[in-house]
């Protein structure tokens, strides 16, 4: 038995039929031979050719800003390891990414320390003119993430910092050797110390 089709759902048979959706409450309406279909189905832009893209970068002698920079990153670091950090990292994330120059990496034993890495290190960069834009992660202290602009300030517990593992997802970032400032390229670049 056949049933007839609904007035609310309109049938839709073979051939160049295109269903819209609107912004009311019909389900849709159809349009017949639209002269629009076949621009539809085309790409709105060019095939892009090539293979993946590649960036080379020049790096030229650091300007103030990122001496700054650099140096409020050290200053974190040894802030972190004066208060016991653990695995202290200085990486360089100018050739990696443009919405930061430097992430500093440290692990804490327990909250409190976390807690005290955290407050310590933001009293040293705010002696030295910084100010936090924002802080996440304080609450439950498994990871603290301290903003300051262009120095972001990560402080893990033993399991967050194996799990996350930000080091080998930056791998490509190089290293600031924070304990004598001197920089060191990602896989033996040949870089030069700065």
């Amino acid at each position: 038995m056949t049933r007839p089709p609904s007035k609310s759902v309109p049938e839709i048979k073979a051939g160049n039929v295109r269903l819209e959706v609107t912004n009311g409450s019909s389900p849709g309406s159809i349009v017949r031979d639209s002269p629009r279909m076949l621009a539809d189905l085309q790409p709105r832009s060019p095939k892009v050719e090539g293979g993946h893209l590649s960036t080379a970068t020049m790096r030229s002698k650091p300007t103030d800003a990122q001496a700054a920079a650099e140096s409020r990153a050290c200053l974190a670091a040894r802030v972190a390891a004066d208060n016991k950090g653990r695995d202290v990292i200085v990486l360089d994330m100018r050739d990696v990414t443009p919405l930061y120059d430097y992430f500093v990496l440290a692990t804490g034993n327990s909250r409190r320390q976390i807690h005290t890495i955290a407050e310590e290190i933001d009293a040293a960069l705010r002696a030295e003119g910084d100010r936090r834009l924002g802080i996440e992660g304080y609450e439950t202290s498994r990871w603290v993430v301290q903003d300051y602009g262009d120095v972001v300030v990560h402080l893990f517990d033993t399991d967050a910092r194996l799990y996350y593992a930000l080091e080998e997802l930056w791998a490509d970032a190089g290293r600031v050797d924070w304990e004598t400032r001197r920089y060191s390229r990602p896989h033996g670049g040949g870089g030069a110390g700065r």
